[in-house]
């Protein structure tokens, strides 16, 4: 029961990061199961089945909550369900520590890029330049990093498009309203291709996920955009070069 415990206050303290800026409940809670030493692909298999539930319900509360740009969510998703799936193929037979670093050096360039920004970030020109991304290039990628370190759909996804210039609390909710068909997908992969999960470490994410959920999707509504912008550029520069580093 105390193991218990543990994991829902860990599920609830990573959910309140992940719905509030948009990322990091895999990466906190891979994190976690890698420390004990739960190898990777059964790691990450187990967190993505959790995030089922949790982010069904963030995506709800930030749909309702005005969060979500339709657009965007539309053109996330297709292509992370395809990366989603071809990386929990692959960690199934790699080692995913192994490109962790890559994502780091990555992740970190973002953060610091965000924080760059956030310098000299007006409410009135949040959204007055933005650079034209190649969305599905984009999902594929996010989708395929998520599945292979056991998170990083938000950081990668998230990060890009509030460093181009994207609105943060309308790019946090439809990475999060995209992120669900993500996991689900990554899930479906993952029973198919291990037999292995850890279901006592699913059900307390699950639980204090799922708490956490409706909540974080609140603070995202009311936290201006420019503290959203120094939020994320924080999370994902200190998560960088955490990754690159362990």
């Amino acid at each position: 029961m105390e193991t218990l415990w543990f994991f829902i206050i860990v599920g609830f303290l990573a959910q309140m990061v992940d719905g509030a800026l948009g990322m990091a409940y895999g990466v906190i809670s891979n994190s976690l199961l890698l420390s004990v030493g739960v190898p990777p692909a059964i790691s990450s298999a187990s967190v993505h089945f959790a995030e089922i539930f949790t982010t069904l319900i963030s995506g709800v509360s930030h749909f309702r909550l005005g969060n979500v740009e339709k657009n965007l969510f539309k053109k996330l998703v297709i292509p992370g369900i395809i990366g989603g799936v071809i990386g929990a193929y692959i960690l199934s037979n790699l080692d995913g520590d192994k490109v962790k670093p890559f994502i780091g050096i990555y992740l970190l360039i973002m953060g610091l890029r965000i924080l760059f920004k956030s310098i000299n970030f007006h409410k009135k020109s949040e959204e007055k330049i933005t650079k034209r991304r190649h969305y599905s290039i984009l999902g594929l990628l996010g989708g395929f990093f998520d599945a292979i370190g056991g998170g990083g759909w938000g950081p990668i996804v998230t990060s890009t498009l509030v460093s181009d210039g994207k609105n943060p609390r309308k790019t946090i909710g439809s990475v999060n309203a995209a992120e669900f068909f993500v996991t689900v997908s990554e899930v479906i992969a993952f029973i198919a291709l291990l037999s292995q999960f850890n279901w006592s470490v699913i059900v307390g994410l699950i639980i204090g996920g799922g708490l956490a959920a409706p909540i974080a999707a609140l603070v995202t509504k009311k936290i201006p955009a420019k503290a959203l912008m120094v939020s994320l550029g924080g999370v994902i520069t200190i998560l960088s070069i955490r990754m690159i580093l362990l």
